[in-house]
């Protein structure tokens, strides 16, 4: 009888213990949602004061250079803060991280609001300082945090939402941004985007969110596992684990080492350093898009550019936003995210559509074309995110930082060079070499990444070989040298 009852028990603590875990997932996700949302709002204030805030600096000093050093300061505190996010979140929680990040852009938008006429040049200053900084210090908390809130498993899921509620704030913002400025005026403006980041920052405060605060080593090797063993391009974190790199990471007492441990992060694994700059090359890429789109709209429309403008945008988010569907239904039905590889041919699809647009075509045809654009933005965004996720904890949260980095200053440094070479070239051959670039860096990316695999190939066929032929399991002292970054 008692050995009748034996599994019928331990069928039921099986069923129990699945139970438990589908009902935390379930309360994950759902807080996870709920996140997304408060981001989401807090974007469409990001996107509206994009288009309110450059109106109202060129109103207010009359000088088109003005708006040029108000987006340089807002880029240079970008790039700044993606250096030492790294070193605060091995101090502190992502939680307060992005807590604080939102009160503190709802503070400056009010000292913005109340700032008498003298000193709205100093207010303006500290608004592109303060939300510049404070916008990297959350993406990169949220991003480097989402397989503790989540669950590594569900990482591409969380991505692809996190950017969906992003691509529809972006249209909602942009698309408002002269009604609303029009209607009520700049102050009221203001008002609403200081109103967005006090939602975000509630819902913050509200929801249990994990990440941060230097998770320790042993911890961070748990956590990596299943991220770096579920996809063949995960093994970056693996390699990190075998080389010690994340023990050297949770050594740098207090943030003072965030440099090394930077670069460790991608050292640990060669391909995941090419990936992040291919990254940046990418927002170089993409400045040169964002400067011409005026310029070659005002040919098409000059009585009124930014119809085009408008729309293009539109369409390429739509295109975003059903590239999210798909690879969130992708994700449920495989549990498996899109990876290196996605990264790669996303780019240089993305890179060729940007081209394309500027070619001239029918109005029907760009539409297509800006269709297609989105659509492999967000099939890079999520791969690239998932990707870096892949490292440990202990080193996620600095390779993210120095990406953030790497993005702001290829933006940055795009945006001062394409504006010099617009004033001489076409916007179809300033994108085209911008783009060209990020185009020929991905193609070394696809073969770095070709390499990876075919060695990882042949390593598991030699080590079947090697089982045959000695009758033995794999030896634990070979995993260093049959991993290898992709």
């Amino acid at each position: 009888m008692g050995s009748a009852d034996g599994p019928k028990t331990g069928e039921a603590e099986g069923d129990a213990r699945k139970a438990r875990e589908a009902r935390d997932t379930a309360v994950s996700e759902r807080r996870f949602r709920f996140l997304v949302a408060g981001y989401a709002v807090s974007s469409y204030g990001t996107f509206l004061n994009m288009v309110a805030l450059n109106l109202f600096v060129y109103e207010t000093t009359g000088r088109a250079l003005a708006m040029g050093l108000f987006m340089a300061v807002r880029l240079a505190s970008g790039f700044v803060a993606g250096l030492v996010v790294g070193g605060l979140l091995a101090r502190f929680s992502a939680k307060s991280i992005m807590l604080w990040a939102n009160v503190g852009q709802g503070s400056v938008m009010l000292v913005l609001i109340l700032a008498p006429d003298g000193l709205l040049t100093g207010a303006l200053m500290a608004v592109s300082v303060v939300i510049g900084a404070c916008g990297t210090l959350f993406m990169v908390a949220l991003r480097s945090s989402i397989p503790e809130m989540v669950g590594e498993d569900r990482r591409a899921w969380a991505n692809s939402l996190s950017i969906t509620g992003r691509s529809l704030a972006m249209v909602a913002g942009f698309a408002s941004a002269g009604i609303v400025v029009s209607l009520v005026g700049y102050t009221a403006a203001f008002v609403v985007d200081m109103a967005t980041f006090v939602v975000c920052a509630v819902t913050v405060a509200l929801l249990p969110i994990a990440g941060g605060k230097g998770v320790k080593a042993g911890e961070a090797d748990a956590e990596g596992t299943g991220g770096a063993s579920a996809d063949a391009e995960g093994a970056a974190g693996a390699e990190a684990r075998g080389s010690g790199a994340g023990k050297d990471a949770s050594s740098a007492k207090g943030g003072r080492r965030w440099r090394p441990v930077a670069f460790l992060a991608l050292a640990a694994a060669p391909g995941m350093g090419l990936m992040v700059a291919l990254r940046g090359v990418d927002a170089f890429g993409s400045s040169s898009h964002n400067a011409a789109l005026p310029i070659y709209s005002t040919t098409l429309d000059a009585s009124n550019p930014a119809v085009f403008v408008s729309a293009f945008w539109c369409v390429w988010a739509l295109g975003n936003i059903g590239a999210q569907q798909v690879i969130q239904r992708y994700a449920q039905r495989t549990g498996r995210s899109v990876g290196a590889l996605g990264f790669g041919y996303g780019t240089v699809v993305m890179s060729a559509a940007f081209i394309a647009a500027f070619a001239g075509f029918p109005l029907a045809v760009t539409a297509v074309i800006a269709l297609i654009a989105g659509a492999a933005d967000g099939l890079t965004e999520v791969a690239y995110t998932s990707h870096l996720q892949t490292l440990p904890a202990t080193l996620r949260g600095h390779a993210f930082g120095l990406s953030a980095t790497f993005e702001n200053l290829g933006f940055g440094v795009g945006m001062i060079l394409v504006a010099a070479a617009l004033d001489r070239f076409s916007p179809l051959a300033v994108v085209g070499w911008s783009h060209g670039a990020a185009i020929v860096v991905a193609v070394v990316f696809l073969l770095r990444v070709a390499g990876v695999r075919r060695a990882e190939r042949a390593g598991r066929a030699g080590l079947r070989k090697e089982e045959a032929v000695e009758g033995r399991p794999d030896r634990g002292d070979r995993d260093g040298a049959e991993v290898s970054g992709g």
